[in-house]
Parts: C-alpha cells; structure tokens; sequence
C-alpha cells in the first residue's frame, strides 16, 4: 500500500480570510486532519479553519499534544508520540493534514513532528501561510523593511546589548510573557514601537506606541519596532 503524505499547512494568524486557497483545498480534500493540543475543537487553528470548511467537523480529528514546556524529555516523548498518532494513519494510505497557526516554517511545532516523520521514512509536505508578523505590519498599516532595511526576527525578548547594534525593523514574537522586560529593552531605543495581540481574532487589540502597550498581554502578541525618529 501505498503511504499517505502529511501536511503542515498554515492557516493564517486568526482572520479566517487570510487562510490560503490551497489550505481550504487541503482540508476539503482529505479525511484526517491534525491540529496541536489535547482537544481537537478547543485548538486555534481548529476553530479558524471551521469557519471556511465546516465539514472539517465531519472528518477524523486527531488531537497532538505539543505542550508548553522546555522539558527536553517531556518534549520527546510527546512529540515522538504526534508523530506515530500519524504515521498510523499514514500507513493507512491517507494523508494527515497538519494545522497550524501563521506559516508552518516559522517557530512552528509541526517542525518537531516534520523531522521525526521524515526520518521514518513518509513524505512531508509544508504549505505556507500568513506569518503573525506579517500580519501584524498590515494591521497597523506599517512597511516592516523598505530599501535595503533589514529585518531582525526574535522568539522573545532580545538582549538589550544586542538590539543597541540592530538596524532596520525588529519584529519579537510571543512577547506577551517578556513585555515589562522588552519594554524595558526598548524604553531608550531610537524606535517606533508597535504592537498587536491576538492579531485577526475577536479580541484583537492594536497598540500604536511603546507608552500604549501595557505591561501584560496575551501569548500571541507581537511587538514591532521600527528604527527611526519617534
């Protein structure tokens, strides 16, 4: 029998608009479909995807675990454990589509799960989507990079040694648990600072400056700053 192939597709970073035609295709096309977390419905990217294909309810929904840890060995096993959930059904003949917020090759836990079934063997395919950064920009109507600007990606907060020598735009995603440090990072920086939580969702909220941006926020916040005059 031939094997499946799996899939990590990105779905956008909450506006169910931003989802791409190939996505939508994607899930329409296949019988399983995998998304991160211990409840397959209660998942982000679940409940974005539902709202262009509510046939995905009909369809075999498994339930990956990726916990929030850096527990290197709690991290294995589980990911270890998403990737045989799917082989299993890679054996089968079918093809397992992967959701995933914002794109599939930027700080996304399909990777893990990518390596391990590439190493077993199955075929793996990744279909970009709308990265949170990228849509946070357009929100706030902001050019991340013009000319030969560069562009500066961290997962979180950046060492303030560190961004005094960045130039360009500096992009910190994931920034809601480091906000007091990063606004402390960027308190004296020669910045425009911006910032967006829970960008394309319900509770979207847009911040325009480093003095609007309080010191909690949720876990999909991005910051943006833009070197320049204040």
């Amino acid at each position: 029998m031939v094997k499946g192939t799996a899939y990590g597709v990105g779905v956008g970073t909450g506006d169910p608009e931003l989802m791409t035609l190939k996505a939508v295709r994607l899930i329409r096309e296949n019988d399983v479909i995998a998304v991160p977390g211990k409840a397959a419905e209660e998942s982000v990217a679940y409940k974005i995807a539902v709202r262009n294909v509510p046939e995905i309810a009909d369809k075999i929904l498994l339930a990956v675990n990726m916990p929030m840890t850096k527990d290197k060995n709690i991290l294995s096993t589980e990911h270890k454990k998403g990737a045989e959930l799917i082989e299993k059904y890679l054996d089968m003949g079918k093809n397992v589509v992967y959701l995933t917020l914002g794109d599939p090759t930027v700080y996304c836990s399909f990777s893990y799960l990518q390596k391990l079934l590439k190493s077993d063997g199955y075929k793996v395919e990744l279909v970009s989507g709308v990265t949170s950064f990228c849509a946070a920009a357009a929100r706030i109507g902001v050019p991340l990079v013009e000319k030969d600007e560069e562009l500066h990606v961290f997962p979180n907060v950046p060492n303030k040694a560190d961004f005094d020598n960045i130039t360009g735009s500096c992009v910190i995603m994931k920034s809601g648990r480091y906000m007091t440090d990063i606004k402390s990072t960027l308190e004296y920086s020669d910045c425009n600072v911006f910032a967006v939580e829970n960008c394309g969702m319900s509770s979207e909220k847009v911040y325009n400056s480093l003095d609007e941006i309080p010191d909690k926020t949720g876990y999909f916040s991005i910051v943006i700053a833009k070197e320049g005059s204040k």
